[in-house]
């Protein structure tokens, strides 16, 4: 693609990120017409350092470098930040990866988060409340104690929304250091006991699942705006 060796609906493209529809759109490589591959859902645990896009002007390792070369293109859904690391889904299916990242979607989202504090109900219940950042109110939706060592502890937030480095941000307002941050689940998925940089797809059962969990949030969110 970065060759220009790849035409989409007749236009040349170089970018590895560019968001296409393969029941819809065309595909040439070289000049022939290429098949749609089959729909692919798969979920990484992203180590930290590695960034989450195709390719990167600072030449940094990004999540790619984590799949074998034969494998689909897919694309991230959503995005981890460098320093994070744990739970990222990729697929090829761009309508189900923006249903899954949309923050319409309210989807949770679960962390674990070591801070450099011990976390008490006070802290745990600031994280709640949330803080003003100019027009936005940053909050969790949960936080809870995990364990707690002389100087640091570690605790767990759920989200279901997802602003940009929220948790991060929530956390520096209140004066805090992230030491690490962890995705472990996105709905009822959890990353279980994938190591990490490794891959695997998802079952049938656990997308539809994470289906059946996007459906309930918008019905629930239909309801409440009634």
């Amino acid at each position: 693609m970065l060759e220009g060796r790849v035409a989409v609906n007749g236009q040349v493209t170089r970018d590895p990120d560019l968001r296409v529809d393969p029941a819809r759109d065309r595909f040439l490589v070289d000049g022939q017409p290429i098949a749609a591959a089959g729909r692919l859902y798969l979920m990484l645990n992203k180590p930290r350092g590695f960034v989450t896009t195709a390719a990167d002007e600072q030449g940094r390792d990004t999540v790619y470098a984590c799949l074998p070369a034969e494998l689909p293109w897919v694309g991230p859904v959503g995005r981890l930040d460098r320093a994070s690391e744990g739970l990222l889904l990729l697929t090829n299916d761009s309508r189900w990866g923006d249903r899954i990242a949309s923050p319409a979607s309210h989807l949770d989202k679960t962390y674990h988060v070591q801070i450099d504090r011990v976390a008490d109900e006070a802290l745990l219940s600031a994280m709640e409340a949330g803080l003003a950042a100019g027009d936005d109110l940053l909050r969790v939706k949960r936080a809870s104690l995990l364990r707690a060592g002389e100087h640091n502890s570690w605790v767990e937030v759920v989200l279901d929304e997802g602003r940009n480095r929220q948790i991060r941000r929530i956390m520096a307002g209140l004066g805090l250091e992230v030491l690490r941050l962890i995705r472990v689940a996105i709905g009822p998925l959890p990353l279980g006991q994938l190591g990490k940089g490794e891959h695997r797809e998802l079952t049938p059962d656990e997308k539809r699942a994470l289906d059946a969990a996007v459906a309930a949030s918008a019905s629930g969110q239909t309801r409440r705006s009634e």
